[in-house]
C-alpha cells in the first residue's frame, strides 16, 4: 500500500545512509522498523487487576449463611434499621 509520510530531514538522511550501507531499501528499513515498534507494543503484558480482597471476613454474617439474595438485598435497604441506630 502506497502512503505518504513526513519525516525529519536529518532523520531522513540518517535512515538513508544506513539503507545504503546495508543495501537495502528505505521502505525495507522503515517497515522494520514499524514491525519492531509494533511487536514491542503487542507483547506488553495485559492489565491484571490486583487481589484487593478484605482478609479479616470469615464470609457472610450467620442470618446470610444462605446466600438468600432477597433477605440480602432487604437488609440493605432496611432504611428504619439504620434510623433506629
Amino acid at each position: 500500500m502506497k502512503t505518504t509520510i513526513e519525516i525529519a530531514g536529518p532523520l531522513f538522511e540518517e535512515a538513508k545512509a544506513v539503507a545504503d550501507r546495508e543495501h537495502t531499501t528505505l521502505r525495507a528499513l522503515v517497515e522494520e522498523g514499524l514491525r519492531a515498534v509494533l511487536a514491542s507494543k503487542t507483547t506488553a503484558k495485559p492489565f491484571k487487576l490486583r487481589d484487593a480482597s478484605f482478609k479479616g471476613c470469615k464470609g457472610l454474617a450467620p442470618e446470610f449463611a444462605d446466600g438468600n439474595w432477597e433477605r440480602i438485598r432487604d437488609a440493605i435497604y432496611d432504611v428504619e434499621k439504620w434510623r433506629r441506630r
